[in-house]
């Protein structure tokens, strides 16, 4: 099997999670009276929409040569536990026990998925 899909998906997904905490902290650092063009026009939310936009580039040449069955759910798996890995690092958000056993449970989804490709 050729690794490349398998890199592409999983910086795809890191991309996501970039662009996902780009997006929150674009959000949590608005300021109350913000408008409409602060919202949207920030780096935090340029910068979220820019690393979406590599995703589905990464995403699309990973579809080149791997069923979309098991690259999409290996992708928002591995997007998803980067994500709750790095919300605790970055924001301080909970990470509590139900967090844990979920994590595991995609960990092991992955695994089993990727052994199929």
């Amino acid at each position: 099997m050729n690794a490349l899909p398998m890199v592409l998906v999983f910086a795809a997904a890191l991309n996501s999670c970039i662009g996902n905490m780009l997006l929150k902290w674009s959000r949590a650092s608005l300021p109350a009276d913000a408008g409409v063009a602060d919202q949207f026009i920030s780096i935090g939310f340029m910068g979220g929409l820019t690393f979406y936009g590599v995703n589905v580039v990464l995403f699309a040449k990973a579809l080149d040569s791997m069923e979309v069955s098991i690259a999409y759910p290996i992708m928002a798996g591995s997007g998803f536990a980067m994500l709750m890995v790095a919300s605790y690092c970055v924001f301080g958000e909970p990470f509590h026990p139900h967090k844990w056993i979920g994590l595991a449970l995609v960990l092991a989804g992955i695994i089993f998925l990727a052994r199929g490709n």
